[in-house]
């Protein structure tokens, strides 16, 4: 599968962002997605992940409450909605897949075969 993540721009703190992952390939709905970001100097970090079919959703404590995934399978595509973002939020953002990922692994970026190109976001204060 080919991934796109696209969505990224430059916000100011409190405002809301969607990045999108579309997928090209396979049916999406049986891939895990997982989102992660990196920071300048800093190690790629998860921020959500949802499940294949199960759909089922987990999220880095940072972004629990403020970031939602959710699929659109009708478009293959997986988004990320940001809402109230923090400059600390700032980070090129990437998108995952796999399809065949061990349930617990899905905050470990090395267990994901499949990467988008990244998107910047920057949040300013």
């Amino acid at each position: 599968v080919q991934l796109q993540a696209s969505g990224g721009g430059l916000v100011q703190a409190g405002d809301s962002l969607r990045l999108s992952c579309a997928a090209s390939g396979r049916p999406f709905s049986t891939y895990t997605v997982g989102w992660f970001r990196q920071a300048p100097g800093q190690e790629r970090e998860f921020v959500a992940a949802i499940r294949r079919n199960s759909g089922i959703t987990n999220y880095a404590d940072s972004v629990k409450g403020r970031f939602t995934i959710y699929r659109d399978n009708a478009k293959n595509t997986v988004y990320l909605q940001m809402n109230s973002l923090k400059p600390e939020d700032t980070a090129v953002y990437y998108c995952a897949a796999d399809l065949s990922l061990i349930v617990s692994s899905y905050p470990n970026p090395n267990a994901y075969a499949n990467w988008g190109q990244g998107t910047q976001v920057t949040v300013s204060s």
